[in-house]
């Protein structure tokens, strides 16, 4: 009898451990599983590829390359703006439940690759890859546009500038219209043609000594 209680006793011992070790083991995969939903969430990483015409990336975090994901952008409804991120260039990843595989790539986070292109206390400044330079700064009320090549400007209504002074400084201007200029002109430092007459050496014919008119340009 006292044999038969011990080795029930010991049965029941045996499966409460079997039990505790097997709630532990499944305890702990389920920690583990929700340790790297964790990490997952919010990542940072470098862009290994783009694909402009999808709107997609790759990301590479760490040892992981994530699949072609959305990358965000400013707006994307009736305004829409479009700057697509550079291989090598470090973002955020960010990602819903920890999945990877639904993340977002937010740019950008500045690297030794890729350091600021200006270090302006207040001022806004973007450079491109060609060189391009687009800078305001607001201690000196400065708007700089540089190392460009071309600029167009299309407005169907009409441009209109209002300044205290306006300069230019080209080889040639070329105006493909008629103009009005409702002020004085000061012409110097070369030669003024009107319809293939230069101006300050053409000869009038017809012409008389005292009070009498000239004719035209000879």
């Amino acid at each position: 009898m006292i044999m038969k209680l011990y080795q029930a006793r010991y049965n029941q011992s045996l499966v409460l451990t079997i039990n505790v070790r097997g709630y532990s083991a499944g305890m702990n995969t389920n920690l583990t599983e929700i340790m790297r939903l964790i990490t997952n969430l919010i990542r940072t990483g470098t862009v290994s590829e783009v694909d402009p015409v999808n709107w997609l990336c790759r990301v590479k975090t760490g040892d992981l390359e994530t699949n072609w994901i959305n990358w965000l952008t400013l707006r994307a409804g009736n305004t829409r703006t479009w700057w697509q991120p550079t291989v090598g260039e470090q973002v955020m990843l960010l990602s819903m439940g920890g999945n990877l595989e639904t993340a977002f790539a937010l740019p950008a986070i500045y690297s030794d690759a890729f350091p600021p292109p200006d270090y302006s206390e207040n001022g806004s400044t973007t450079q491109f890859s060609d060189g391009g330079f687009f800078q305001y700064e607001p201690a000196t009320g400065q708007l700089l546009i540089k190392n460009i090549k071309s600029l167009r400007i299309e407005a169907a209504d009409g441009i209109q500038l209002l300044t205290e002074a306006f300069g230019v400084d080209a080889s040639l201007t070329t105006l493909n219209s008629d103009a009005a200029i409702n002020g004085a002109v000061t012409q110097g430092g070369g030669a003024m043609s009107s319809n293939g007459v230069v101006v300050h050496t053409h000869k009038h014919g017809g012409v008389k000594s005292g009070t009498d008119t000239s004719g035209g340009p000879a």
